[in-house]
């Protein structure tokens, strides 16, 4: 056997051992798209109760912020531990514009989105431009987050330390519904669209750029890629769905004020959902969402101590990370492969 050859067998053996790409886990037919929006269509109707709703629409909310983080941290590898920036930002210029300058709260949506991608961009353009990735990056997002906090908390434009209540206005022209199945079918929306740009990430040339730069960095620049554009274009567009889940947020509770728009919780919830549901994948930070939810309100159900929904959820995201660390849709594409397998 030739020296040569004996150097490329650990190679090929690293190569063939080495799993595919989160992103291309699971083929998603139209089928499963289809399914999966009729059973949340239906669910309203199934489960009419306040206590069911306001859970579809929390599990809602959870996966659309989710999707934030799973676009930037999943899809691109580039983790974050300060992604409620751009939640709190779109909240926060949201309400502001309907408070302050007397927008409509529908125009809220579009001013968070924008809000939310300028941030998303700023952080992008300077923590790239200085080499930052990794735990750094992961770093000076959640020092973003905490300068963002002390901001608001200190400037009379938002409230200060008093936050910003929303007046009670019931009536869709005020983006307030009477009925909560009003604000379920409104994130619906919201997490079909996020889905839809999942999903168009994982087939898209966009996509594939942002999984070689998430395998191998200097690799993807050797293709030619060029990674300082592609990363500070996913921060724009995760900023931009943090962005409008913080408008959903404002106008569902009718308040915020630094600690919710700032707090680490969120930034930890969106990362949670993404991890355990499986991140790089589309219906990830659904399945984490959905597990959430049930976690925090089963939890909330049965005792009150506080904050133990979150160390069971954090107890079970090392289970999953110790025994799935593809996370949950993992274990589904296992477990259909294995169907396969034995029906043939």
């Amino acid at each position: 056997m030739s020296t040569d050859a004996a150097k490329s067998q650990p190679a090929q053996r690293e190569a063939t051992a080495r799993p595919a790409p989160r992103s291309e886990l699971l083929p998603l037919p139209w089928k499963l798209h289809l399914t999966v929006l009729l059973i949340a269509l239906v669910y309203p109707f199934v489960f009419p109760s306040s206590f069911m709703l306001n859970f579809g629409v929390l599990a809602l909310f959870y996966a659309f912020i989710g999707q934030s983080w799973n676009i930037a941290g999943g899809f691109a590898g580039q983790l974050s531990f300060g992604h409620v920036a751009f939640f709190g930002v779109g909240a926060y210029a949201a309400t502001i514009a309907q408070m302050r300058f007397g927008f409509s709260p529908w125009l809220g949506l579009p001013i968070a989105a924008l809000a939310g991608a300028l941030v998303g961009g700023i952080i992008g353009v300077l923590s790239f431009r200085a080499g930052l990735k990794g735990s750094y990056f992961a770093l000076i997002t959640l020092a973003f987050a905490e300068v963002l906090r002390i901001v608001s908390n200190s400037v009379s434009i938002t409230g200060g330390g008093l936050g910003m209540l929303i007046p009670m206005k019931p009536g869709a022209v005020n983006l307030q519904f009477a009925e909560r199945s009003g604000f379920y079918f409104l994130i619906l929306v919201l997490v079909a669209i996020s889905i839809a740009l999942a999903e168009w990430l994982r087939r898209s040339k966009f996509g594939a750029q942002l999984a070689a730069i998430r395998e191998n960095e200097d690799a993807a620049k050797a293709l030619g890629i060029n990674v300082f554009r592609e990363k500070v274009k996913v921060m724009l567009l995760s900023g931009a769905i943090g962005g409008v889940g913080g408008c959903f947020f404002a106008q569902y509770f009718l308040y915020i004020d630094p600690l919710i728009a700032f707090g680490v919780d969120k930034s930890v919830e969106m990362l949670l959902v993404s991890m355990i549901g499986g991140a790089g994948t589309v219906y990830g930070p659904m399945v984490g969402a959905l597990l959430l939810a049930l976690v925090s309100d089963g939890t909330r159900a049965l005792t009150q101590i506080q904050g133990l929904s979150l160390v069971l959820y954090g107890a079970l995201l090392v289970i999953i990370i110790a025994y799935l660390p593809n996370g949950l849709i993992d274990l589904f594409a296992r477990i259909k492969a294995r169907f396969s397998k034995g029906r043939n």
